[in-house]
């Protein structure tokens, strides 16, 4: 399955326990969709948040995130894993 990491820019108010609870949002949608939301990283003094998703495409990690909160991303790039 593809993998993919996405970028949040700007999020306003962002803390630790704000991405914490965004990100379980997306997992208790994310099997509706056949995604796998697996890890999040954030910077609180950017404002800015990246997840890592396994996905059957785009459009359906883009889903997840616009049903669960409706924090679709401002960017996504399809990824693969290095050592």
């Amino acid at each position: 399955m593809p993998m993919f990491m996405d970028t949040h820019k700007n999020v306003p108010d962002l803390t630790a326990e704000a991405a914490a609870g965004v990100h379980q949002k997306d997992l208790e949608v994310q099997s509706k969709h056949g995604v796998n939301y697996l890890r999040y990283w954030f910077n609180k003094a950017e404002g800015t948040v990246y997840c890592l998703v396994d996905a059957p495409n785009e459009e359906a990690a883009v889903a997840v995130h616009r049903e669960a909160h409706g924090m679709v991303a401002d960017e996504m790039v399809e990824v693969k894993e290095g050592a």
